[in-house]
């Protein structure tokens, strides 16, 4: 049986609807807070997928994600490192994903002992800032399913429907180059879309002004996945808020755990 770790923190607030969500999946989730991986009480090692859900990890203070990021950049990146390069996957859900790119994890995943483009090890090639609404946009979107991540192979849709619920979502590159890159190496795996799954650039589609109207990437392995909207949150078809219009009648979000631990498997 697939045993997943949902690493939670102080802020961490989604950590329940994942675990319940993974279960559902067919794997045995557990919900681990940092301070035991820190004092090595539970080894990372014997888990086959890292999954770090959403919240306000920190209360968010120095920006989404920031300090959680910066335990796993300078207290366990050799663990986390180490885990990611035997192809398990780590998946990050929003909160989780502003901490995978503010790690460094997302969008080029380079090792300890290497670095990319003159950037030193793990430094952040990317951001999730503030949403160009400015304000907090929680709503359902469509997405298009893109790329050629092995996580998805079990997802039969190319357009899906699912809540999203954020401050700062808004995905930029540094260098036009890296966004140029990520399309080429297919690590763009969701983009906010209209209902018939075109791209949307601008807002509502596109909740928050993501470059490329991103909304989800993986490394170039495509092991380690970041998105902002919520699949944990759509576990049943009754819960679409147009479930009665025949909308949703597949559970998008349930169908996508199921994709991620089917890789697994």
């Amino acid at each position: 049986m697939v045993k997943v770790l949902i690493l939670r923190t102080a802020g961490t607030n989604c950590d329940l609807e994942t675990e319940y969500g993974f279960r559902l999946a067919g794997t045995i989730p557990e919900r681990v807070h940092i301070n035991r991986l820190l004092e090595g009480s539970i080894s990372l090692g014997d888990y086959a997928m890292l999954v770090i859900p959403g919240g306000f990890s920190y209360g968010d203070d120095l920006s989404a994600g920031k300090v959680l990021a910066n335990e796993l950049r300078f207290k366990l990146r050799e663990k986390v490192y180490a885990f990611a390069e035997t192809g398990r996957p780590i998946i990050g859900i929003c909160n989780g994903f502003q901490v995978l790119v503010k790690a460094g994890l997302l969008p080029f995943f380079r090792t300890p002992q290497k670095s990319f483009k003159g950037l030193p090890a793990t430094a952040p090639s990317a951001t999730l800032t503030f949403n160009d609404s400015g304000k907090f946009e929680d709503r359902w979107v469509y997405l298009c399913c893109v790329g050629s991540s092995p996580l998805l192979a079990g997802l039969s849709d190319k357009v899906i429907s699912l809540p999203v619920a954020h401050g700062e979502g808004k995905f930029l590159v540094k260098r036009e180059e890296d966004f140029s890159r990520l399309k080429e190496k297919g690590q763009v795996v969701f983009q906010y879309a209209a209902a018939d799954g075109t791209p949307a650039e601008k807002y509502p589609d596109n909740p928050n002004g993501s470059q490329g109207a991103i909304a989800g990437v993986t490394n170039e392995q495509g092991n380690v996945l970041g998105m902002m909207p919520h699949p944990e949150r759509f576990l049943y078809s009754h819960l679409h808020p147009r479930w009665t219009r025949k909308e949703g009648r597949n559970a998008y979000g349930l169908n996508l755990l199921k994709s991620f631990v089917h890789y697994v498997k």
